[in-house]
């Protein structure tokens, strides 16, 4: 089943779009994240366009992220002081961003910066996740 996705100029097979959100919502649920730097880079690699997998991928953290807050709302776990500034961040981030982004686009770089960060970004956070595993098993074993 072939979904076109005139935006990205091209077609792509509905399932696996869908499993990929809900594999994604599945990890969301799990640890507590939005989902978005899971989603962007697997659409990439499925072969949507970097610019056009980014912005897509905010409508899925959207949805995991307003059914994940009305979870833990109902569990009363959720701190509106602190949800109210980051998403006061979130704002003024989003503003700068998108600026970003025009001034890469006019520049015709923006596909190559948005592989660039993504691949540098996860990278990291997999070494900090992996040292971490490494300190728990070596204190574990002490």
């Amino acid at each position: 089943m072939d979904l076109y996705l005139p935006i990205a100029n091209l077609s792509v097979n509905a399932l696996v779009i869908i499993a990929l959100g809900a594999g994604v919502g599945l990890l969301s649920g799990m640890f507590g994240v939005g989902g978005g730097f899971l989603t962007t880079p697997l659409l990439i690699v499925y072969g949507i366009p970097p610019t056009v997998a980014a912005a897509s991928a905010a409508s899925q953290v959207t949805g995991a992220s307003v059914s994940g807050v009305y979870a833990h709302w109902q569990r009363n776990g959720v701190d509106l002081k602190m949800g109210g500034v980051l998403v006061a961040g979130g704002i003024i981030g989003s503003f700068i961003g998108a600026y970003i982004f025009r001034l890469l686009q006019a520049s015709g770089q923006i596909d190559t910066v948005i592989a660039i960060i993504y691949v540098l970004m996860l990278g990291w956070i997999g070494s900090v996740m992996a040292r971490e595993a490494l300190n728990a098993i070596i204190a574990a074993r002490r």
